[in-house]
């Protein structure tokens, strides 16, 4: 077998030894969720605008202002980083 093939399973072992609560991950990335309104606000930008930088719909958009749902993964870092960095909002609303 593959070296790659090895390493995929020794993931995949690992991964279910954790979920089990067998094994502890040896690392945790853990975001605070965003205020997606006041973010959203501070930029002085609509819901509309803020849903095409993000690559959303402006419906999720309004759900995660009215806490109906949190951003997760890649969203919730891309918010985390406008909110410590909003300049970089404007590097994404550009593309």
């Amino acid at each position: 077998m593959s070296d790659f093939f090895n390493e995929l399973k020794a993931s995949v072992e690992e991964a279910v030894e954790i979920e089990q609560g067998k094994k502890s991950p040896s690392r945790v990335a853990r975001y605070e969720v965003a205020d997606v309104k006041a973010i959203r606000e501070s930029l002085s930008v609509t819901q509309a605008e803020f849903a095409k930088a993000l690559g959303t719909s402006v419906d999720t958009i309004k759900s995660w202002e009215l806490k109906r749902r949190n951003p997760t993964g890649l969203a919730a870092k891309v918010l985390a980083t406008i909110q410590d960095n909003p300049a970089f909002y404007s590097d994404i609303a550009m593309h």
